[in-house]
Order: structure tokens, then sequence, then C-alpha cells
């Protein structure tokens, strides 16, 4: 049986070595005494921190998401229209609703026409509508 060592010494039975200096706590009597650090308004004012940060990111992610169903909604609109022409990227075309409550798109200008006039659309480059203020 080896031999047992008192207990104030800090011995390491696993790598038969004195490794008190080594240890993150204080290992003897005469050492500063450890005091516990006042989290709690730490936590408070971090947490509120980070509340809002994380508030502010998902109302940006909300307005972006609602962006896109804005123009989701405009181009599902335009692309159900009847029309019987292809559209040309970056011209100015406009959507009327017909007698029959049918929307159509138009080269026709709401001043040469006299359909109920919904808006004025540019197709973009990446195929997409995108409203034009009249």
């Amino acid at each position: 049986m080896p031999e047992k060592k008192p207990d104030q010494v800090v011995f390491n039975e696993e790598t038969q070595t004195y490794d008190a200096s080594l240890k993150p706590y204080p290992t003897n009597l005469g050492a500063p005494a450890i005091a516990l650090v006042e989290t709690v308004a730490w936590k408070r004012l971090n947490a509120k921190r980070a509340n809002e940060h994380l508030k502010s990111s998902f109302e940006e992610i909300k307005y972006k998401y609602e962006k896109l169903v804005e123009k989701m909604e405009l181009n599902e609109l335009v692309y159900n229209a009847k029309f019987s022409f292809e559209p040309i990227v970056g011209n100015i075309y406009h959507l009327y609703r017909n007698k029959s409550e049918i929307p159509f798109l138009s080269i026709l200008s709401p001043e040469e026409c006299h359909f109920d006039h919904l808006g004025s659309f540019r197709l973009t480059s990446e195929k997409l509508w995108e409203a034009i203020e009249d």
C-alpha cells in the first residue's frame, strides 16, 4: 500500500507530482479567499441588450419578409393577367381591369385607355415586375 500524504499536501497520484501551483483554486489556508463575483446586474444588463438586439433583428427580418410578400403578390397579379405579347425588359406596361373584371396588361397608357387602371409596371432583368409610381 502506497504511503498516504497528509491532507495539506497537494499530490497528484496520476502524475506522481506535487502540483499545488497548477491548480486553478487555492490549496492552503494562507491563500486568498475565493470571492464570488456578483453577476446578477451583469446578467440583467446583458440579457436586456441581447433581447433588444434580437428584437431589432426580428423586426428587420419581418420587414424584409413583408416586402418580399408584397413583391410576390404584385408579380402574381401581373403574371396572372391576360396579355398576348412578350413583355420587353425595361419597358413600362399598364395593368387594367376590363368590363368583365378580368385584369389585362397593355402598352397603352391610362391617358389612352378608358379601362379601370390598376397600376403601371416595369419588367426587370430578373423577370420580376416592379410597380411604377404614376
